[in-house]
């Protein structure tokens, strides 16, 4: 048996949350063709008969602007030093810059193996493939390089079978049950959100979040027969933004909560009412307590992780 801890990193809209559903076979990440969808780091686990991969999902590395982009990449650098093995994913379609070269960088400064998982190999010719392999094998010693589609499934059970290959030798860190570390208050929040950048992300692509206010469970919890009642709020920047959320008659609005309501039936086992809100706060993406009550994490929340590990 092998178990370990697999860091995901790479840069922003490289397929990382993707790739973590694809492999743990559940939805565990929101997932958006928008940049930094991902903002807090998610803990989710692959059982395997040989083996157990407790993979985290990370932001994507970029240049922090705010307070919460801070946090993000905090949470990316911090878990390179604390995993057993870390998968570099990058995009195969698009070319290498100064973004890609800056994550290389850090891989190289660090002592723990690297797998460079390739992806989006179906948006790529395949004589155009080799020369990008090469190239990033002249850039670093990977432990294993796998090209993969993260969308399609192409290659994702041998990266998994070269991930296992590198994690030490031990018994499964978690319950075989065990699926992820993400409160399903969080999880209902970032399902909003998901909803929210499919709709609106061309005109709001990084100035919102959700925050449940409440979260109501039914009284008959064991039998999940009842109707579980979620009351959140949409945050925005400016005033001129609300209307863009809300839409004519509400339409907009009424078309996230739809599509949102309908994913946390699947993901919840029960029927849900949500109930959605929008406001506006100017520094949502400054203020502290309410990063924390985001999910995003703080940089001192390594000892958690470390805690974690010692389970």
């Amino acid at each position: 048996m092998r178990s370990g801890f697999v860091s995901f990193i790479g840069r922003p809209n490289a397929g990382k949350s993707t790739l973590v559903n694809r492999l743990v076979g559940v939805k565990v990440a929101i997932v958006s063709d928008k940049p930094q969808t991902t903002r807090n780091r998610i803990l989710a686990v692959k059982n395997r008969p040989d083996g157990q991969i407790v993979v985290l999902d990370t932001p994507g590395i970029h240049k922090p602007l705010h307070r919460m982009n801070v946090r993000m990449v905090d949470a990316a650098l911090e878990t390179i030093r604390e995993v057993d093995l870390l998968v570099l994913v990058a995009d195969a379609s698009e070319p290498v810059g100064h973004g890609d070269r800056f994550v290389l960088d850090l891989v190289r400064k660090t002592s723990t193996p690297c797998v460079l998982a390739l992806n989006k190999i179906d948006q790529v010719a395949k004589p155009t493939l080799l020369p990008i392999i090469d190239g990033y094998r002249q850039q670093h010693t990977f432990a294993g390089i796998v090209p993969i589609s993260a969308l399609t499934g192409d290659g994702v059970d041998a990266l998994e079978t070269v991930i296992i290959s590198h994690l030490p030798e031990g018994e499964p860190l978690y319950p075989e049950d065990f699926l992820t570390d993400q409160p399903e208050r969080v999880m209902a929040a970032e399902i909003v959100r998901e909803k929210l950048l499919r709709y609106t992300g061309a005109e709001l692509p990084f100035t919102t979040a959700v925050v449940v206010d409440r979260f109501e469970e039914p009284e008959n919890e064991p039998e999940r027969r009842g109707v579980i009642r979620i009351y959140a709020t949409i945050l925005v920047e400016r005033e001129s933004q609300k209307p863009i959320v809300i839409g004519r008659a509400g339409d907009m609005i009424k078309r996230i909560g739809t599509d949102a309501r309908r994913d946390l039936e699947a993901l919840l086992d029960a029927r849900v009412f949500l109930d959605l809100h929008v406001k506006v706060n100017p520094d949502w993406r400054e203020d502290e307590r309410l990063l924390d009550d985001l999910g995003v994490p703080r940089s001192s929340d390594r000892a958690a992780r470390r805690q974690m590990r010692k389970r």
